[in-house]
């Protein structure tokens, strides 16, 4: 009964964190008159004062003295700080520059290029429907490069930036929140060194702003870590193929506010590549699916033997 409830709550943090990634561009939007920057300084800043707080509150201190004292790790946070810092403007830039779609197919893209470097870098193995699947998702790609002329520069830039950062991550043996506070305080200098000599902007004074956009700014940490606490409390309680069904949402969310909500153009080019995509999805999840089912089965088996 007890790992039941553990589950339970597993599937409930999940949803909450991937429904708060979903819904986070009408968070931005709300701030659209604020350079995609000056929001990313925000969201740094803020970031590390929230992050302070729930490390203080859970006594995380000394895992995260721990790390600091090991150079090799310290040196690959800065790097992953650099690649976390370039996705987190780039969706802030997509969403307020009326590319949420593109945003959307970024993260739609993100677990088959998880799989594929999991292959080349990890040494995993694809089965042959998970090989196909990312086949079908480059396929579609390529068919939009040929047939349009065109290519998802912002779409890939955010799938890759962001496989490449979870690759990194999973590869140093660094806790998900002492990590991503040191990853928040390495960008906090880059952060304040361009709030200090920016060119003066409508919103860069906080103390001639009105409340309410100085809440919305303010709320940037909240709306940055809040999410990834309820990823790291899901990814305790869940296997990593299930946690991977729930992926989904986010990009499903953002798809729909695009299309529905924000008047985003769903054209030719993007129909042919988002089907592409979804058609991937659909295989590599059911494989996943698939797979688990028979892995508990044999378990049982060999329980029951």
């Amino acid at each position: 009964m007890s790992m039941e409830n553990e589950q339970r709550k597993g599937g409930i943090f999940a949803c909450l964190a991937f429904l708060m990634w979903g819904l986070a561009p009408i968070y931005f939007k709300q701030i659209q008159h604020v350079s995609a920057f000056e929001i990313l300084t925000h969201r740094v800043v803020w970031s590390v004062v929230f992050l302070v707080l729930v490390v203080s509150v859970l006594k995380y201190w000394d895992k995260v003295k721990r790390i600091v004292v090991q150079p090799k790790i310290m040196l690959m946070l800065v790097l992953t700080s650099s690649i976390l810092g370039f996705n987190w403007g780039l969706f802030i830039w997509a969403v307020n520059n009326n590319h949420m779609l593109d945003a959307s197919l970024g993260y739609y893209i993100n677990p088959l290029l998880n799989v594929l470097l999991g292959m080349l870098f990890l040494g995993e193995r694809l089965r042959k429907l998970q090989g196909f699947a990312v086949f079908l998702a480059f396929a579609g790609v390529v068919l939009q490069l040929v047939s349009f002329g065109s290519f998802p520069v912002v779409a890939f830039s955010l799938a890759t930036s962001f496989a490449i950062y979870g690759l990194l991550r999973k590869k140093l043996p660094v806790e998900a929140l002492p990590g991503i506070l040191l990853e928040a305080l390495i960008l906090l200098p880059v952060a304040l060194i361009y709030w200090w000599v920016m060119a003066p902007t409508p919103t860069s004074d906080l103390i001639v702003n009105d409340w309410h956009t100085n809440a919305l700014l303010i709320s940037a940490g909240i709306i940055t870590t809040l999410p990834l606490l309820c990823f790291t409390g899901a990814a305790k309680r869940l296997q990593y193929t299930t946690l991977g069904f729930f992926q989904y949402i986010g990009p499903s969310l953002m798809f729909m506010l695009a299309v529905v909500f924000y008047d985003e153009v769903f054209d030719a080019e993007r129909v042919i590549t988002f089907a592409c995509i979804w058609s991937a999805l659909a295989i590599f999840t059911w494989d996943s699916y698939h797979q688990s089912r028979k892995r508990k089965k044999a378990a049982i088996t060999a329980a029951e033997v």
